[in-house]
Parts: C-alpha cells; sequence; structure tokens
C-alpha cells in the first residue's frame, strides 16, 4: 500500500514538473529597444526598471534620454561583441503615470530625444528639491510596443 502511494506521489511530481508554468512575477515583454537616460542616478537607467532623472528646481525641467538597439550578431566574438546602434526618427510619447500627456518627441541623428518643459508643465507648481514626478516613456519598434518607467527629481 506504501508502495502504491509513493509511487503514485513520484508519477504526479514527474508529471507536475514536465508542465509548462507561466511567470507570475514576470509579466513584461523585454523591450526591443534599451533606454539610457542622461542625469539619472547610478547607470542612467539601462539595468535600472525605474530611473531617477535629476533637474535643478530653480529651472526648466529636463529628460534627456539615448535609445540604443542593440545588435547581437558578434555577441560570441570577444573582440566585438555587442554593438549599441542609436535608434533615429523614432516616435516618443512621455506621459505622467495619471495619463497626463507631456510631450512627444523624435529621436535625432544620434538616437537622443530631450524634453524641456517647466516644472508646472510637468505637473508640479512649486518645485524644491525632492520634488518627484512619476513618468512613463512610450514607443513602439519594428512593430512591438515598448515603454519605460522612470521618476523626475528636483535637485
Amino acid at each position: 500500500m506504501k508502495t502504491a502511494k509513493i509511487l503514485l506521489f513520484v508519477a504526479m511530481a514527474f508529471a507536475a514538473a514536465s508542465c509548462k508554468v507561466e511567470d507570475p512575477f514576470v509579466d513584461r515583454v523585454v523591450a526591443p529597444v534599451l533606454l539610457v537616460f542622461d542625469n539619472a542616478v547610478g547607470d542612467g537607467g539601462g539595468f535600472t526598471t525605474e530611473p531617477t532623472v535629476l533637474s535643478k528646481a530653480t529651472t526648466s525641467a529636463t529628460v534627456s534620454v539615448r535609445i540604443l538597439e542593440l545588435d547581437k550578431t558578434n555577441i560570441l566574438d570577444y573582440k566585438k561583441g555587442i554593438d549599441s546602434i542609436p535608434v533615429t526618427g523614432l516616435a516618443l510619447s512621455l506621459t505622467t503615470r495619471a495619463g497626463v500627456k507631456i510631450a512627444d518627441v523624435t529621436t535625432d541623428a544620434k538616437g537622443r530625444a530631450v524634453i524641456t518643459k517647466t516644472w508646472a508643465e510637468f505637473g508640479v507648481a512649486a518645485p524644491k528639491a525632492g520634488s518627484i514626478v512619476s513618468l512613463t516613456l512610450t514607443g513602439k519598434y519594428k512593430e512591438q510596443s515598448f515603454s519605460k518607467l522612470a521618476r523626475l527629481q528636483a535637485n
């Protein structure tokens, strides 16, 4: 009787292990491009889920981002490696997390998009050091939509 239960348990364990299970914690699709923010704390957001971009509280606020496509053709060649190619002419939309549109912008020949607005246009009437605006940058590249979260912080 015990042997039958053990065999049944082992069979069910193998059956459960062979099933494909969706990851409940990562419901995202990998973005087709790399977004690197200027004036961001740390690495510029390339490897940060939600980078913080710093801008002076006494002047207009600026969000500047470089959009790069990663060419992995030579990934196995240690001398060449992965190449970062600027994405030009890419239409982007910057909004607050509440859905208020800040600006539409297009990347230049170097893959850079710069948005400069007053703090009031970002939704902060009286900016002071530490004021934060939560932003979403969205676009579409090679028929794949993407979005990147960021925070704009006055310093």
